[in-house]
């Protein structure tokens, strides 16, 4: 593929290619933006942008639910060397917040989003009495309505070391990082991508990934619109509503290239072995990327089996390995081959040991899948603490070299030198080590949660838990873990506690709902310490508290505290919402769900909220969606509710 010098030189060299993104925001809702339209469209509302007075290095920042929307504004925005910003829409107050915090860093910032979400932004900032955000999105607020007929946008004269947009850390609340990407970083790292997944114009795409993300935004638009490949963008609330809808649309369209990190694969397989889908053919996938979070190969496992006799072939599975700060793509596994493993021994991966190859049967064995090797204008060494490269076989630190890497974060001169070292190596903050010449991840030493591809920073949940009456963030550690034959991560919360444990069952409810109820995911497991393991200069060694639970030294605590398994019936006379309550027993199965509980206030997260829906839909088909539990919030009035004509 030919690297050209700017994104704008890219889109200009493939518009008038006869190709198309399909944007699927429903069952049967669906539109179509061909190439050259996407241009034409984008330049319009460039030229509206441009008339309100806006110019080349200014930042908009793109808050829309419409991925039609979104793709236009995004590309107007790098049409005219306007910066764009691209943020998730979430509906809990954090994600409000962390959207305010990004406004107050940018410089000259107008915010792109539809009515409704204006409203409710700016509905929050006057009950928060932010005044100074009130006035920003007051005047500088555009709509996708706001487009002038007629307009046409000057084309701006990019150079390679433009910045080309901003990406932000998807769980970064209390302190938002821009990682600040130029023209060169995104076409060396577009190439080397489209070059090593081997994409050609003949290749058909399809992802519900968002277009916040850097896998949904860059590897599932960029990349395939530079590869002149038609593709087709799953709106991503639709797959979490109806992920059968993924593969269904992949038979329909003869899918080639998909995408999904490891809790797709998972949601998807909770309602396929329910529900099949036997009238799908996926002889077609070529290849499915899977990355964005610590990979299963039990879970691989299982996806690949269930959908065999659907035809999907075992080499189809991808793993690959990327992050924000070296714009998206680092190493990938080989085409062709099926994905490999490597199995270790879990007390051998500090850094600097070598690396302990042990037989799955071992008690302390661990699983990794490879993610192969660097990709083109990528180099990787593992590096011990001191910086330098370490002998092959070793356990390190993970450091990244080329010109894909970042070299800035937006307006924050410390995080930019903490990200390098001194011989100008990219920090990624992950561990890994080199087996037979493949890259096998085996861990974080940044402190980073993920959770359904989701980057989550433990000291912004640590802060949310603190708010609880009793605690404060000297008692409070939270951490990610994948707990042996797990298969995706899991948010274990460590509380310092000294008391009868009688009294700290209330407690672990309080630590579920404020977290559910403030960003929108599960605390899995939450446990009593005596103590919190420290450095000599005072910071928290998550990592030792994360070896005693791995090794099972609060295994007889949690014992106590989990209540017993008895079988639980409902004494509600209603026999419909009696029905509801045991479908709830058996999706979120640590969480007891009354008949009049405020499903949005127990502490389940939106995907199992989710999940609740799927399950009541398979016995009343085509009568509740996800969004009649905002009218609907309990499972007496869902029953009411159902119980009605339709």
């Amino acid at each position: 593929m030919k690297l050209y010098d700017t994104m704008i030189d890219l889109f200009a060299d493939v518009k008038d290619r006869d190709r198309e993104i399909r944007l699927i925001d429903g069952e049967n809702d669906e539109s179509v933006l061909s190439f050259s339209g996407l241009w034409d469209e984008a330049l319009a509302l460039l030229g509206s942008l441009q008339k309100r007075g806006m110019s080349a290095g200014d930042e908009l920042i793109i808050f829309s639910k419409s991925n039609r929307s979104f793709v236009i504004a995004f590309w107007a925005a790098m049409l005219g060397g306007i910066v764009p910003v691209p943020v998730a829409v979430g509906i809990s107050d954090e994600h409000k917040l962390k959207l305010f915090r990004i406004l107050s860093q940018l410089k000259n910032v107008t915010l792109f989003t539809e009515m409704d979400l204006l409203q409710r932004l700016l509905d929050y900032a006057s009950e928060q009495d932010l005044s100074e955000i009130s006035a920003l999105l007051d005047t500088h607020a555009v709509l996708m309505t706001d487009v002038e007929p007629g307009a046409h946008g000057e084309l701006y004269a990019a150079t390679p070391d433009d910045i080309a947009f901003i990406q932000y850390s998807s769980g970064s609340t209390s302190d938002p990082k821009g990682v600040v990407l130029t023209h060169r970083n995104l076409c060396v790292n577009i190439r080397a991508i489209v070059e090593g997944f081997d994409w050609r114009d003949d290749d058909q795409a399809l992802s519900w990934m968002p277009l916040t993300h850097d896998m949904g935004l860059i590897g599932f638009h960029l990349c395939v619109l530079a590869a002149g490949m038609n593709h087709a963008v799953m709106d991503t609330s639709v797959f979490v509503r109806r992920p059968l809808l993924w593969m269904s649309k992949a038979s329909e369209l003869r899918a080639t290239q998909l995408c999904s990190p490891n809790f797709g694969y998972k949601h998807f397989l909770k309602l396929f072995v329910r529900k099949g889908l036997p009238d799908i053919d996926l002889s077609c996938v070529k290849r499915i990327i899977n990355g964005a979070e610590p990979i299963s190969w039990s879970l691989c496992e299982e996806f690949l089996d269930a959908l065999a006799p659907q035809g999907l072939k075992r080499n189809t599975m991808l793993p690959v390995y990327g992050l924000a700060e070296a714009t998206v793509g680092v190493s990938f596994s080989e085409l062709g081959p099926e994905y490999g493993r490597v199995i270790m021994d879990r007390h051998s991966l500090q850094i600097g040991e070598t690396f302990r190859p042990v037989d799955e049967a071992d008690p302390d064995a661990v699983s990794f899948v490879t993610v192969g090797k660097a990709i083109r204008d990528v180099d990787i060494r593992i590096a011990g603490d001191d910086d330098r490269e370490l002998e092959p076989g070793h356990i390190g630190h993970i450091q990244l070299h080329g010109d894909s890497m970042t070299e800035t974060v937006y307006g924050d001169p410390e995080a930019t030198a903490a990200l390098f070292t001194d011989d100008g190596w990219l920090r990624t903050g992950d561990c890994g080590v080199f087996v037979d010449d493949k890259l096998v991840i085996t861990g974080r030493q940044k402190d980073i949660i993920i959770i359904n591809g989701q980057n989550y920073y433990p000291h912004d949940i640590e802060e949310i838990v603190a708010r609880i009456e009793g605690l404060d963030l000297n008692k409070v550690v939270v951490a990610g873990a994948t707990p042996k034959g797990g298969q995706t991560e899991e948010l274990v919360a460590f509380i310092l506690y000294r008391q009868g444990l009688e009294d700290f069952r209330p407690l672990i409810d309080a630590v579920r709902d404020v977290v559910g109820e403030h960003t929108g995911i599960e605390v899995d497991t939450v446990v009593p310490v005596p103590r919190i393991p420290k450095t000599t200069s005072g910071k928290v060694q998550r990592g030792k508290l994360l070896e005693s639970y791995f090794d099972g030294e609060f295994d007889a605590v949690l014992s106590e505290l989990r209540p017993p398994e008895a079988v639980e019936e409902s004494v509600d006379d209603d026999p419909l919402v009696a029905e509801l309550e045991q479908i709830c027993r058996d999706v979120a199965k640590d969480r007891k769900i009354g008949a009049d509980d405020n499903l949005f206030e127990v502490g389940v997260s939106s995907l199992t909220l989710t999940e609740v829906v799927l399950a009541i839909d398979e016995k009343y088909p085509g009568k509740l969606d996800i969004s009649d539990l905002f009218d609907y919030p309990t499972l007496r009035e869902i029953a009411a509710f159902l119980k009605r004509d339709t």
